[in-house]
């Protein structure tokens, strides 16, 4: 007999699977946008919300300045994001992740099982003309989930609720 499976049962031993909205913040405004609308999906979905920041220092830089920590400095800007964003009131299943990596490939691997992974259209760096920033456009290409880019207004204000902007979408 074939046993049909929820969403949040793991097919190979029945246990509950935690879901997840994961969210790439680097401190831009488009990533508190981000990180606002993730939890949102989150809360809709039933999931833990996990806001990834990651760090990459280049070889060709020789080294860290001295008294420079980048984790700790990837950190506050994490942390300094989430309060922009949230205030002194975290979702209740919020969580942080501090990687050193390349930042698409940090937020592509932890794309592996989540509901949803979340940018914005345009972080820190880059050339201003461009549409999608190099981060959010490999995300879109490799990510092993479904992947909202936020662009533009839509990062800079609060974004509707998931349920109202994709029915407006519908119609259009």
């Amino acid at each position: 007999m074939n046993e049909i499976l929820t969403s949040d049962q793991n097919p190979v031993d029945g246990e509950s699977v935690i879901r997840k909205v994961v969210v790439g913040v680097d401190g831009s405004p488009a990533s508190v946008a981000a990180l606002r609308e993730g939890a949102r999906f989150a809360a809709d979905r039933n999931a833990a919300l996990l806001a990834v920041t990651a760090w990459h220092m280049p070889a060709s830089y020789g080294g860290f300045p001295v008294g420079w920590y980048p984790d700790l400095d990837a950190k506050s800007t994490l942390d300094a994001a989430a309060e922009a964003a949230f205030g002194n009131e975290l979702p209740p299943s919020y969580s942080q992740l501090v990687v050193e990596g390349l930042p698409a490939r940090v937020l592509i691997d932890e794309s592996r099982g989540a509901e949803l992974l979340i940018v914005g259209s345009r972080g820190h760096g880059g050339f201003g003309g461009l549409l999608l920033g190099s981060v959010s456009q490999a995300c879109a290409e490799y990510a092993k989930c479904p992947v909202l880019i936020l662009h533009g207004a839509a990062a800079a204000a609060p974004a509707p609720r998931a349920e109202h902007s994709l029915a407006q979408a519908g119609q259009s």
